[in-house]
């Protein structure tokens, strides 16, 4: 936990407890930190505590947040930030919401597991509304597109890379964090969110991507030696550099690279799998590691003409 160091005492034991008793990923434990280390920084602005004013947030010094700070902590507190975060971060529902989860999970602890507090100041907070908008996706008839100019291209980590995507709906931190010796036979480990364990199956494409990626990936002088994905400078791919070849070949593809990412094509490969596929929504489920099954439930849209179709059969709608 070096890397919170800025952190006041109470908040890295609060780091420590969600990655090793609550089994959080690292990733996950960041965006908490994140989230709390605006929190207290706007609080000290916002009690007059701090020299800096809110243009200069990153400046404020946290370390010193106590016991007796978070006693004067209120709900009215706790709006003040969200009212912040939406006017001067522009932050949107979504953001919003992860804000008052990481508010709620803290308050939780230093109440009912750190016993500080007498009471909990977010035990009503409330999560912004947010809007249930459908996923944006690849048509299949867009997905073999893509498909076609990436194979043109003759780069293999590429072609595996988007192959990957669109097959087997993985996230792109699961991507990234793939080890040559996760591959079993026709299946891959993957470790996904919160640490979970599963396997993704391997299809035919998918078994003649890997093959043909492996025979020519670096080998010498290789830094991260099982890292499956390796860059020009023979590390673990990054995050951006994935970003960079998505964005290079949607484009390519006639597409705008502004409305589709690594996310998408996950997206994409879940939807075709329900669609074409007539996989069942509790399949998908496990191939897309979701924990809650109305997560899942989302690829289950219909298209606008089937359900204009749908409204024609109305047997009302005769004569």
């Amino acid at each position: 936990m070096s890397t919170y160091v800025d952190s006041p005492p109470i908040l890295r034991d609060f780091l420590n407890y969600l990655s090793v008793i609550k089994g959080k990923s690292d990733g996950t434990v960041k965006e908490y930190y994140y989230d709390l280390r605006t929190f207290f920084r706007f609080m000290k602005i916002y009690r007059n505590l701090a020299t800096q004013n809110y243009d200069e947030l990153d400046r404020v010094i946290i370390a010193d947040i106590d016991t007796a700070f978070l006693q004067t902590i209120t709900l009215s507190d706790l709006y003040e930030f969200l009212s912040f975060v939406n006017r001067y971060k522009k932050n949107a529902a979504p953001a919003r919401a992860r804000k008052v989860a990481s508010l709620r999970s803290f308050f939780h602890y230093v109440t009912s597991k750190a016993g500080i507090l007498k009471e909990n100041p977010a035990a009503d907070l409330e999560t912004p509304k947010l809007k249930k908008t459908q996923p944006r996706y690849l048509t299949l008839e867009e997905s073999r597109k893509l498909v076609g100019v990436v194979s043109q291209t003759m780069n293999e980590r590429d072609i595996c890379i988007i192959t990957l995507f669109l097959n087997c709906g993985v996230r792109l931190s699961e991507l990234l964090n793939i080890n040559i010796s996760d591959i079993h036979g026709d299946s891959i480990r993957i470790l996904g969110k919160g640490n979970k364990e599963r396997f993704i199956y391997l299809n035919a494409p998918c078994t003649t991507a890997l093959q043909n990626y492996l025979r020519v990936r670096p080998v010498e002088g290789v830094i991260d030696r099982d890292a499956l994905f390796i860059s020009k400078q023979k590390r673990r791919i990054s995050t951006k550099m994935v970003g960079v070849i998505v964005k290079k070949y949607i484009e390519q593809s006639g597409l705008d690279p502004t409305k589709y990412s690594p996310h998408k094509l996950r997206h994409t490969a879940a939807t075709l799998m329900h669609r074409y596929g007539h996989v069942d929504v509790r399949i998908l489920q496990e191939i897309l590691g979701h924990q809650n099954l109305s997560t899942t439930q989302i690829y289950t849209h219909l298209e606008n003409e089937q359900i204009r179709d749908a409204m024609k059969h109305n047997p009302l709608n005769e004569g």
